[in-house]
Formats: structure tokens, sequence, C-alpha cells
């Protein structure tokens, strides 16, 4: 669900927009993006963003968000990054 809404994010999205779009209440993303925020040791949207392009979970050139490569294997949710998809 987090790799959903960095990919939203990513293309521009704010939290109500990114709640519609996954059925989620904008509370639920706030919190979810805050989360990653502190696990990934970040501060704001624009550093989340940043810190999932290092990781490779966005595709640097794709405006449409397309992740970067493939989503984790099964039964590793969110591989090593941490990240669930």
């Amino acid at each position: 669900m987090e790799l959903s809404i960095l990919l939203l994010l990513f293309q521009g999205l704010g939290e109500a927009a990114i709640g519609r779009q996954l059925g989620l209440g904008h509370r639920t993303v706030q919190r979810r993006m805050r989360n990653l925020m502190i696990r990934w040791r970040v501060t704001g949207r624009v550093a989340l963003g940043a810190r999932a392009q290092e990781l490779g979970l966005l595709a640097e050139d794709a405006p449409s968000g397309v992740p970067a490569g493939r989503p984790p294997p099964e039964g590793r949710p969110g591989g090593a990054s941490g990240v669930s998809g």
C-alpha cells in the first residue's frame, strides 16, 4: 500500500486525492506517509519522494510514477526498503 501512495505522491497528488484513488481516508494516507518518513528518517514530502527514488522505487524518468523494477517478492512485504505495495 505504501508503494501505491508513493507512486501517487510522485504524480503530484495530495493526501485527499490519494485517499480517493486508493479508497482510503486522507488521515490514513497521512499516517502511512508519516510512518514512512519516520522509517526513512526524512522530513517532508519532497524528501520522502527523493528517498524513494534513491531506493529505486520510482522511475526517475517516468512522470506517471511508474515503479522502477519489480515489486518485492511474496512473503517479504516491502523487501529491503520496508515498503509494501
